[in-house]
Formats: structure tokens, sequence, C-alpha cells
């Protein structure tokens, strides 16, 4: 049994500010997820400082962030997006980055742990883009992994019916409303996982901090894994 999570941070802002880091750190261990892919990491400008402080993470939460290569020395994700994980689990974990197309710049990235693979995302905000990036992300999926493979984030998608095709072939889960946090309406974060995975349970947390440590909810879900 895994207990997978998706949360954005929006920057460790909350609804509007100041930066308080330690609202979602307290709402990350407050989860308690195996793995859990995190949105919106690092500040947008510059040279995109860390928003979540790495010298922070494992003292609070116990979780250890994938090591990404290639990103700003200064920033803990890529395109603001990382993945944290047990600390065993992270000894035998691969990480590949997946440049995305779309309007404005994107990138998806691929844990690969021995029976699984985690794909944390943060599409675009144009339905077009999504589409594509969906598209992009499926077929490099079927390259790199085997069957067992969960996509997660924000997919920052307001209907069920449209926007999704390329996801036709996976059991896609919206736990619930996770945005705006406060009063959620929208179910903008979602899951995507093989057909040959187990879910047991899943569900938008809303303990801890969560309504305003930031502008979402982070969503969960616990799987099988054959």
């Amino acid at each position: 049994m895994l207990r997978i999570a998706s949360y954005n941070l929006h920057k460790c802002r909350g609804l509007t500010g100041p930066h308080a880091p330690e609202r979602n750190l307290e709402v990350i261990a407050a989860l308690k997820p195996d793995i859990i892919a995190l949105q919106e990491v690092d500040f947008r400008y510059g040279a995109r400082p860390e928003a979540l402080p790495r010298r922070l993470i494992a003292e609070a939460t116990g979780l250890v962030p994938a090591e990404i290569v290639g990103t700003g020395e200064n920033s803990l994700g890529w395109h603001g997006q990382t993945i944290l994980m047990r600390p065993d689990l992270a000894h035998s974990a691969r990480l590949r980055r997946m440049p995305l197309p779309g309007i404005e710049p994107r990138g998806a990235i691929a844990l690969r742990l021995p029976k699984l693979t985690v794909i944390g995302v943060h599409l675009g905000l144009a339905r077009s883009s999504r589409r594509a990036q969906l598209a992009r992300i499926t077929a490099q999926a079927a390259r790199i992994a085997e069957d067992n493979i969960v996509l997660l984030g924000d997919f920052n998608e307001w209907r069920d019916d449209r926007g999704l095709e390329s996801l036709a072939g996976f059991q896609v889960i919206a736990p619930g409303p996770s945005y705006p946090a406060p009063m959620p309406r929208f179910a903008l974060d979602r899951i995507a996982m093989s057909r040959n995975l187990n879910l047991m349970k899943h569900g938008v947390f809303s303990g801890a901090r969560a309504r305003d440590a930031s502008d979402h909810l982070p969503i969960w879900a616990e799987i099988r894994v054959p």
C-alpha cells in the first residue's frame, strides 16, 4: 500500500501572503504521504529561488526531495515542481525531466521506482496546451515506464468532459473540489493511474492549516501495486 498525494503550494504564500513555508510543511506532515508531487515550490522570476526551503523539509515532514539535475542552484524544483518521498524509496529512485509543449514554459517530472512510475504535472492555462501536454506525457510514459503509472498534479482543467482525452486508457480520479482552498468549488487537482493499480481510498485534505497555507487543498490516494 502506498499513500500518494499532490499539493500546489502557491509559492508558500497562502492566498495573499506573507511567505510562510512552515504552514505548507505542517500540512504535508499531517497528510503523511509516502510520495507527494508538489507544484509551485520555487518563486517564478529571476533565478527562481526556492519558495519551500529544502533545509526544512526532512525535519518537518520526514521526507526527502528527488534529486533534479539541471535545475538552478537556488531552485528546489524543475518548472516549479518536485517530488518528496520516504527516504527508503529515494535509494532506488530515478528522476527524469519531461519538457512539454504549450504557450507557456511547462514540464513534467517522472520518478521511476522499481515497481511504479510517478509523474508530477502542472498543466497549462489554455486547454489546447493541456491537451498537447497530456498527449506528450502519455506517449513518453508508454516508452519509459511499464504498466504501473500514476500521473498526478494540478491539471488546471475545470471540466470533466473535455481536455482529458489522452487519458482514456487510465483511471482518472478527481477526489473532490480542491480550489480555492477556503471554499473549494473546482476539482483542478487530479490523479490518473494505470487500470491494473488498485485504488483503495482517496480524498481532499483540509486538516492542519490547509485552508490558509495555499490557494489549493492537497489531494491524496491510497493505492496497491500488484
